[in-house]
């Protein structure tokens, strides 16, 4: 079978675009359910600091309850639950009540079967496509996370930057040092960012969750791939937020997640970041 897909690229890279609508309904969930787990966690946390008694309540994380619609409770069958086809088939509506089903389900498991498929063809049957799999969904996952919450969960972001660290135990995608290097510039770049600015300004310029992110990044792509992350993220972050300011009158007192600008940029440099390294460095 392995040296079949081999042989077959296309017929690999189809069977990974299913995986990753797969997933893609997945990490919905995980978008939706993380946060509100990390919620309840809190407040569980909260209550027992100041010794009272957490109530019991019913059993929620990425597995139970089954997932169902918000405004009726109608549980999803197996048949609505098929991804991209069943929100097309439903015509994005609750076949219980009519209610709007919203586009970014479908949306997100196209973006996730798209760069999957795009990493089986660039890197065919092997651990390299594996890792950058593991690196894509994790990273899709944060930016929507991000973009709906302003959090960055660790659960997710630490163990992205140890797996990165472990997976270039065999220099996968870059040697074991370089990403060593990159973890730790990864962090302490916007770290200190954020100090300079809390300096000048007496306020937060991002949060804490971005550094580990960076980090993360670094880990799995080394060092020499943050400067095209970091540069990427910053001007089309830059641009999204004048843009949101000047034409949609964004207050500038509400922050805007930076996550999704460095989990864009770190995607582009794993597909594109040695080519535009090489690029760059050649008008030299």
């Amino acid at each position: 079978m392995i040296e079949l897909l081999r042989a077959e690229p296309a017929l690999f890279t189809g069977l990974v675009f299913l995986l990753g609508l797969m997933v893609g309904s997945f990490l919905n969930v995980v978008i939706h359910r993380l946060p509100k787990m990390m919620e309840a966690d809190w407040h569980a946390q909260c209550a027992e600091l100041r010794g009272e008694t957490v109530p019991d309540t019913p059993r929620y994380n990425l597995w139970l309850p089954c997932s169902a619609c918000p405004q009726c409770g109608h549980v999803i069958t197996a048949l609505e639950n098929i991804p991209l086809l069943s929100w097309l088939w439903l015509r994005g509506r609750c076949s219980a009540c009519g209610s709007a089903i919203s586009v970014r389900y479908p949306l997100v498991e196209l973006l996730v079967a798209l760069l999957s498929a795009a990493a089986a063809w660039k890197w065919g049957v092997s651990l390299q496509a594996a890792g950058a799999l593991l690196l894509i969904w994790t990273l899709v996952a944060l930016a929507f996370i991000d973009l709906d919450t302003t959090l960055l969960p660790d659960s997710l972001t630490l163990p992205l930057v140890w797996l990165g660290l472990l997976f270039n135990f065999g220099g996968h995608f870059a040697s074991l040092q370089d990403a060593v290097i990159g973890a730790m510039a990864g962090y302490l770049v916007l770290w200190s960012v954020y100090w300079l600015f809390k300096l000048a300004t007496g306020k937060e310029g991002m949060g804490f969750g971005d550094f580990k992110l960076l980090a993360a990044i670094g880990a799995w792509l080394g060092w020499q791939l943050l400067p095209v992350t970091l540069l990427l993220s910053s001007v089309v972050g830059a641009a999204v937020g004048i843009a949101m300011i000047v034409l949609v009158k964004h207050d500038r007192r509400v922050p805007i997640p930076f996550g999704p600008y460095l989990a864009g940029g770190g995607l582009v440099a794993l597909f594109f970041g040695a080519d535009l390294t090489q690029a760059y460095l050649g008008q030299f």
